[in-house]
């Protein structure tokens, strides 16, 4: 059983807790993820099964898009709804300060190439440790900015609203986000209230979307446990070729499959660009190796072997 299950993922599960899930239905221990969603988030969470977890590396950068709500009124120790709220020093209510033009022309502005220090309350790593770990310890240490790219950033209305004032005076901002992987959504959050000098917070994140996958295709770990139990949750597995279907693709032939497999480069005139990642498939289109391409070699070197 190799390739990708697309899983939606549910609040309140870490996405190791979701690998540890598959790791029972498929009954194997060969199970990753690509780009970890926190325990409050839900939505797609690409897991890899078998030999496909070898193909993690192709998967890790890839974009990724979300809906999220983003409170304004007041901060949070981690950036999102979870953490401790703190001191406010607002003079009046938000939703008497801001216009909806002020908060359009500060969401522009974080559209781009923007710089981003990572939040404390991260799994991020520094000198081998975990942010998060340090933060629950009160411990802070300084984070260099790191350079994310914002796709989109938008204001999704709700029944023709562009933001929904709550009971306690704070605003909620539903939007739409697609950035670069490694982009910390909450620290967006935040950045988009010191453009606009209020708290803010992340309420709600949902991705919708990682590279290539949709939420479309997504499965609830209530659906693959019941295919588990019913035919096996291969009919929810996507080929290895598939997952990695936004790559160009060569077809070899049986001899080519075996010099490939045993690392030797394969020879060829395709004008792919050089260092670019290419899917070599057999006959049959499964998946043999992604291979790099040379073109001072005018040849394809196999960088992750599938095929035994």
């Amino acid at each position: 059983m190799d390739g990708a299950l697309i899983v939606d993922k549910p609040a309140g599960m870490t996405s190791h807790d979701v690998v540890a899930v598959i790791r029972k239905l498929a009954a194997t221990r060969r199970v990753g993820h690509t780009g970890t969603l926190d325990p409050f988030a839900t939505g797609v969470l690409v897991v890899l099964v078998g030999r496909a977890t070898r193909l993690m590396q192709f998967l890790n950068a890839s974009e990724k898009e979300y809906e999220a709500v983003i409170r304004l009124g007041y901060a949070t120790d981690t950036g999102d709804i979870t953490g401790r709220p703190l001191p406010t020093q607002e003079d009046a209510p938000v939703a008497e300060r801001l216009a909806r033009e002020e908060i359009e022309s500060a969401i522009a502005s974080l559209r781009g190439e923007i710089e981003q220090v990572p939040p404390m309350y991260s799994a991020k790593k520094i000198q081998g440790r975990k942010l998060y770990e340090l933060a629950r310890r009160g411990e802070h240490i300084e984070r260099q900015a790191a350079r994310v790219k914002i796709t989109a950033f938008e204001v999704v209305e709700k029944d023709g609203v562009f933001m929904k004032l709550n009971a306690d005076a704070t605003l909620d901002l539903t939007v739409r986000v697609a950035c670069s992987a490694g982009t910390y959504v909450r620290t967006l959050a935040e950045d988009l209230g010191k453009r606009l000098g209020v708290g803010a917070h992340l309420a709600e994140l949902r991705r919708t979307r990682a590279g290539h996958f949709k939420m479309e295709q997504a499965n609830t770990l209530s659906r693959l446990t019941d295919l588990a139990s019913a035919r096996g949750i291969h009919e929810a597995i996507i080929s290895p070729d598939e997952t990695l279907a936004y790559l160009q693709a060569l077809n070899v032939s049986d001899d080519q499959v075996r010099r490939i497999s045993n690392g030797i480069d394969l020879e060829c005139e395709s004008k792919f660009e050089n260092q670019e990642h290419v899917r070599l498939r057999d006959g049959s289109g499964r998946l043999i190796a992604v291979g790099v391409y040379d073109e001072n070699k005018r040849a394809v070197h196999p960088k992750v072997v599938l095929a035994s």
